[in-house]
């Protein structure tokens, strides 16, 4: 996601003044507030029972979204929703909202439901590369989201992170135990789709 945050590792986070705890929020009092109003005309997800406010898009990060939407739906056609910037809920108190998440389902007839999974998720990360490389990928692979891409916008690569894995040192438990780099050139084929080459040069704004 294109946001400007400063957060430590979690959990490890500072502690409240003694005799004080910290209030957080279950997934439940987020929608609430929502449907009341609270987060009128700001961007916000849920992690961790934090509400953390995301920046405003730079034209790049919105065209890296824009493309990579584009080469996903001619891979996922009938039968599944490429989602762009859609709420997902994860774990009992994570509700992120990823630049791209391929569901299952028709966006014609939707679930009434928020989807709880998805087969292939996609950060477009500029400024927030180690946001999303660190505690943004423990939090997919803790969700047990198999198939993890960031379109790497600083270097001008693909990063494919797969086989979510048991890993205490990560803020959420878990990581991903394989990574692969793409470049232009190269073609990524998402594991939900082994057959289709996506190409990474169609992904990457100019």
């Amino acid at each position: 996601m294109n946001m400007k945050l400063t957060m430590p590792e979690l959990p490890a986070v500072a502690l409240p003044p003694q005799g004080y705890c910290r209030r957080l929020f279950s997934k439940v009092e987020y929608w609430r507030m929502s449907d009341l109003g609270f987060f009128i005309d700001q961007k916000v997800e849920l992690i961790a029972g934090e509400v953390i406010q995301m920046a405003a898009q730079g034209n790049r990060h919105t065209a890296g979204i824009t493309l990579v939407a584009r080469a996903l739906d001619q891979v996922f056609q009938t039968g599944y929703w490429v989602r762009t910037q859609g709420t997902l809920d994860l774990t009992p108190s994570s509700m992120p909202d990823p630049d791209i998440a391929v569901v299952t389902g028709d966006p014609a007839h939707p679930d009434p439901e928020v989807p709880k999974t998805a087969l292939l998720i996609v950060e477009v990360s500029d400024s927030t590369l180690s946001d999303d490389r660190n505690w943004k990928a423990s939090l997919y692979a803790a969700a047990g989201i198999t198939d993890y891409w960031i379109l790497n916008l600083q270097d001008n690569r693909l990063e494919i992170r797969r086989d979510p894995t048991p890993d205490a040192t990560q803020a959420f438990g878990h990581s991903y135990s394989t990574l692969t780099t793409l470049v232009a050139g190269d073609f990524a084929s998402p594991l939900a789709a082994p057959t289709a080459r996506v190409s990474v040069a169609d992904l990457l704004p100019g």
